[in-house]
């Protein structure tokens, strides 16, 4: 009965949140003048602007948002060398994503402790937190409370790792 307890709470949760979404207004973009309010980002399409490395992003109100769940190689960090794969992974991530309109999923925290947005990324669908990590540009980095996609993180990482992907073949990991 507690599983059936816990398994209601989640689905009302979800439902209640979904319901919260629904009466944001659909203009995402905050003035860069301004504070930004993270629940204005988290819903609709937002544009990319700029990526800053391999698991870092820029979206429209100059708001810098942290991929959740995963951590790819410095490329740059001030006064911390340049990680092997550094370079490939913030390629990558500008492949993927530089000037698309993304979707952003909120876990638990808002944001990290240089005011950074905490937040899933998804481009048409496809989780790009997700993708880096089963490419081999980046590594599971959990950090609870947001770790609600920890275990599929887990097996794309194992894949990278069993097949040698990026940074799992080229950086003697």
């Amino acid at each position: 009965m507690n599983k059936l307890n816990k398994a209601l709470s989640s689905l009302l949760f979800v439902l209640v949140y979904l319901l919260y979404q629904s009466f944001l207004p659909n203009k995402t973009s905050v003035p860069s003048t301004h504070t930004p309010k993270p629940s204005l980002v988290s819903s609709g399409l937002i544009k990319v602007i700029r990526v800053v490395d391999g698991d870092t992003i820029e979206i429209e109100g100059n708001i810098k948002v942290r991929y959740i769940g995963i951590n790819a190689p410095e490329s740059v960090a001030p006064g911390k060398p340049v990680g092997c794969f550094g370079h490939e992974a913030s390629d990558k991530n500008k492949e993927l994503v530089l000037g698309e309109e993304v979707t952003l999923e909120k876990d638990i925290s808002e944001t990290d402790k240089y005011n950074r947005l905490l937040r899933y990324v998804y481009l048409d669908g496809v989780m790009i937190n997700d993708e880096l990590v089963k490419e081999g540009y980046a590594e599971v980095a959990t950090y609870p409370p947001d770790i609600k996609y920890k275990d599929e993180f887990l097996v794309s990482e194992k894949y990278a790792k069993e097949n040698s992907l990026g940074l799992w073949g080229k950086c003697g990991n």
